[in-house]
């Protein structure tokens, strides 16, 4: 996948167990971001970050979703347990991780495990790809996504 690219369609649940269909969000831009998992150090601090920034996402009309393969309880607890304002999208099955290449092999800890790749996409208002960060590092990393979004508009 590549900017430029339409972004693939999906419809999951979310952390309040409603259903959230991605091209249902044409017309305006979206962050989707995947992580590992719920409650970790990492994935906490990267949802909090987005938090941090959710008014000033909201003011250029951009949606920001969380993706990682946690159960809509567990999301559900996450976001609560620590005042999230984003929308967190359960996907257990791996399948839009797969569509957007975020599923696969990784090194942890010194052994390969099957995981998710911590990769940011946004998205524009026709539902294509605007850009990609590839294996995010966390600090800093909401911030430049907003810079990139605010040049979108």
């Amino acid at each position: 996948m590549t900017e430029g690219d339409l972004a693939p369609d999906f419809t999951a649940p979310t952390q309040t167990g409603e259903s959230l269909t991605l091209s249902a969000l044409r017309g305006k831009p979206v962050v989707l971001y995947f992580y590992p998992r719920d409650d970790t150090p990492g994935c906490t601090t990267e949802a909090r970050d987005f938090t941090a920034l959710a008014d000033q996402f909201a003011a250029l009309g951009v949606a920001v979703i969380g993706v990682s393969k946690d159960s809509v309880e567990k999301h559900g607890k996450f976001a609560a347990k620590h005042g999230l304002g984003v929308t967190l999208v359960s996907d257990e099955e791996t399948g839009i991780c797969e569509a957007y290449g975020t599923w696969g092999e990784k090194k942890m800890y010194g052994k390969t495990v099957l995981g998710i790749t911590r990769a940011t996409f946004l998205i524009d208002a026709e539902g294509r790809i605007a850009r990609i960060w590839p294996k995010v590092k966390v600090a800093g990393h909401a911030e430049e996504v907003l810079a990139a979004a605010r040049a979108l508009g």
